[in-house]
């Protein structure tokens, strides 16, 4: 079995390879330019390869451009394309998946990619990685005529070649649903304008479809939460996810954080199930984290839901406690309301478009990774996270806890 390449690998080859790519690419495509097309766009594909949770925040722009009339398409990892399954706005035979899970795969699935995007005639195609090469390469050489994506404009480095028609201004202080919407625009502009899309996204746009959950779906979680849980129907369920992708390890919260807050809740609410999600991988982590609680009423729950049946457990559950990461965005096309902690992000740019709240420190250093710095820290030691106590983050869960659950 393959080993996917580490984080840190990719931004190498990223940079070390991606920028002179970007620069031959810029003088090899210039003889070659088409002129940007002034009709609409018809057959549009999205690249978002990295993050699953975008792959929920960009929902709304999505739905805008099909109400416009496009065909979709979206290019993602393969073990991020679940997330894109979620709400379905893209069909699956227009998707692709790459796989990275090593140099030659990554090479092998390219090439395959941009047969692909030929055969699909796309026309234009959306970059919504922030500052990557390789998505920048993939924009250049997938045959679109209008390619769309973020550029430094005035920004020293951040450098990825001359290789799109319509250059938006990536803006640090919006939402990133915002920011998306932002590429939308210049889509479907007549390409005058620089910087493009000059627009105001109204709060209500960016509201999110629900997911449609099948009643067969609930009794088969309900049958599992039986089985595996104990659960009677009645008592109030409790989502623990204390884990993150290694993208950024440091938006964890403390194990023993988790543990008091856990022993909290329960000494609450003796009546309650607290259930620890997570993936397989995760399971012996999650492990550690029930045998510090040590209450029959804290489940590890890692690997026992398939990933279709999450969203059929958030609607049955009254609150879930989470890192910044993507189950909280995955949650946010249900009722389930979530409780999100963040320290080296900003949850004004990145959090959750569903029911629920942040907790965030905000101190000096935070948040301390960007869309300048491709998201890499040196921190540490993440005070940030530390710094949120448990009785505040108690305290916050009691609001929902406490309240009837929706019907």
């Amino acid at each position: 079995m393959t080993s996917s390449l580490s984080v840190d690998t990719m931004r190498a080859v990223d940079y070390w390879a991606g920028v002179p790519l970007c620069a031959l690419s810029t003088v090899l495509l210039r003889p070659f330019r088409r002129p940007r097309p002034q009709g609409a766009p018809r057959n549009v594909l999205l690249i978002e390869l990295s993050e699953m949770g975008s792959a929920i925040l960009v929902d709304p722009a999505m739905r805008a451009m099909k109400a416009r009339g496009a065909n979709l398409h979206f290019v993602i990892f393969a073990k991020n394309k679940a997330s894109l399954d979620l709400l379905g706005t893209v069909p699956d035979g227009n998707i692709f998946v790459i796989r990275p899970d090593g140099v030659g795969s990554l090479l092998i699935d390219t090439a395959r990619f941009l047969v692909w995007a030929r055969k699909k005639r796309i026309d234009t195609v959306i970059d919504l990685e922030l500052f990557s090469r390789y998505t920048a390469l993939l924009t250049a050489w997938c045959g679109a005529a209008r390619r769309v994506g973020y550029h430094r404009i005035a920004c020293e480095g951040l450098y990825r070649g001359d290789l799109l028609t319509d250059r938006v201004m990536y803006n640090p202080y919006l939402h990133i649903a915002r920011n998306f919407f932002s590429l939308v625009e210049a889509a479907w502009s007549d390409g005058t304008a620089f910087p493009p899309a000059r627009l105001r996204v109204p709060d209500a746009v960016l509201e999110l479809a629900k997911a449609e959950i099948p009643a067969s779906d609930l009794a088969a979680v309900d049958a599992l939460l039986r089985d595996r849980a104990g659960w009677d129907g009645r008592r109030p369920l409790v989502l623990v996810n204390a884990n993150a992708s290694d993208l950024l390890p440091q938006r964890r919260w403390a194990r023993d954080r988790y543990a008091a807050l856990i022993t909290k809740i329960l000494d609450h609410r003796p009546d309650a199930l607290v259930l620890l999600t997570g993936a397989p991988s995760e399971r012996d982590g999650l492990g550690e984290l029930a045998a510090l609680v040590n209450r029959p009423a804290c489940i590890n729950f890692a690997g026992v839901v398939a990933f279709r049946q999450l969203l059929p457990l958030y609607h049955r559950s009254h609150v879930m406690i989470s890192n910044d990461s993507g189950p909280a965005h995955f949650a946010s096309v249900t009722r389930m309301p979530t409780i999100v902690l963040f320290g080296p992000e900003n949850p004004a740019l990145y959090g959750s478009l569903g029911p629920g709240e942040t907790v965030y420190a905000g101190l000096h250093c935070s948040p301390c990774v960007s869309a300048f710095n491709h998201r890499k820290t040196p921190c540490t030691d993440n005070t940030c996270l530390q710094a949120i106590t448990v009785d505040e983050v108690f305290a916050r869960t009691l609001r929902y806890l406490d309240a009837e659950p929706l019907a």
